[in-house]
């Protein structure tokens, strides 16, 4: 079958993989419908993670079961699934507490930039539809195994509820769904930062209601003034820089929450200006297996439509041009299409 390789930066192939298979009798197989370049890719093809050797990569999936292990009862062969980015039992202590990014069986998923995928722990981890979706809802539930589901945790960890003012540093696809999420949960008004037309747009569709242009220091000055020098009810944090994660903890309200989920490089935590400024930080990477039921009823309702942050779509050959476009900047999100 064709799989994407990275074999180190700027370094991602189209090549022949073998074909997973059921390992363990707790895994599933699934036939790949859809699947993308996340945001967090960037950081091994930019060299800013290393890759010790070729390895089949991405961790973003929807598709059709195509076969099971004899531990397997949630879901069947035929049935349309979708899995989260981590892969988890849902039934041990740190699931049942809400974080199956931490489950103490689970693991990263990856190999997903293929036409199959195996997954370990499906019996938990999987999430059936009732019925095939039409195709035009694909990219909207693919964007519900990382992104989508990322934004909601960042939106929940910060405590966003009906009413408050909530600032969205980053406005790549995490932090254009944490728009959504805060539009969804009542937020009256919801401040996008973001220096790129296309994007603003997007935001602005999916409900934010402000767009700041200025980044650092004049990017928290700017959230200050319209917010009478007070700043955010809450600040969604979906870059992983150590600017953006400055720039959210400066631009929180006294008694705030920033909810971070960008992957942090050369992030640094000052303790003594959380201390003084009593912002609480929450984050880490979203356990999107928890919000996958609910957010998939929205999806099929037509009351969100995150599937917009896709803005190329590309086959599965194709897959170097994609990581190319997304590290330039001209795509916010590739859909690759096996």
């Amino acid at each position: 079958m064709r799989g994407s390789v990275i074999y180190g930066p700027g370094d991602v192939r189209s090549e022949d993989i073998p074909e997973p298979e059921i390992v363990a009798p707790t895994d599933a197989v699934v036939r790949i419908s859809a699947t993308c370049v996340c945001g967090s890719d960037l950081w091994q093809y930019r060299g800013l993670t290393p890759v010790p050797e070729p390895t089949p990569f991405g961790h973003e999936y929807c598709g059709v079961v195509e076969a099971v292990g004899s531990d397997i009862t949630s879901v069947k062969p035929g049935q349309f699934v979708i899995g989260p980015f981590f892969a988890c039992d849902n039934t041990c202590a740190n699931c049942r507490n809400g974080v199956q990014t931490s489950c103490l069986h689970g693991q990263l998923m990856t190999g997903c930039q293929s036409e199959l995928v195996r997954v370990p722990v499906a019996q938990g981890s999987l999430v059936a539809l009732p019925d095939q979706p039409d195709a035009g809802l694909i990219p909207d539930l693919l964007t519900l195994s990382d992104v989508m589901g990322t934004g909601w945790f960042a939106a929940e960890a910060a405590n966003v509820v009906a009413g408050m003012t909530v600032a969205v540093v980053g406005d790549g696809a995490v932090g254009l769904c944490a728009v959504l999420a805060a539009r969804e949960k009542g937020a009256e008004r919801i401040i996008a930062m973001s220096r790129h037309e296309p994007r603003q747009k997007l935001a602005l569709e999916f409900g934010a209601t402000d767009i700041v242009t200025e980044r650092g220091d004049d990017g928290v000055a700017a959230i200050k003034d319209m917010t009478d020098g007070i700043g955010a009810d809450a600040v969604l944090e979906c870059v992983g820089t150590g600017q953006a994660m400055q720039q959210a903890i400066d631009s929180a309200r006294p008694g705030a929450f920033v909810g971070f989920v960008g992957v942090p490089h050369d992030v640094s935590i000052n303790g003594e200006q959380l201390f003084a400024n009593q912002v609480g930080l929450r984050g880490g990477p979203a356990p999107v297996r928890r919000f996958l039921p609910h957010l998939i009823e929205l999806v099929l309702d037509g009351q969100i439509s995150p599937g917009k942050v896709f803005d190329m779509t590309l086959p599965l050959e194709q897959v170097a041009e994609a990581y190319k476009a997304m590290d330039e900047r001209r795509a916010i999100k590739a859909l690759l299409q096996p």
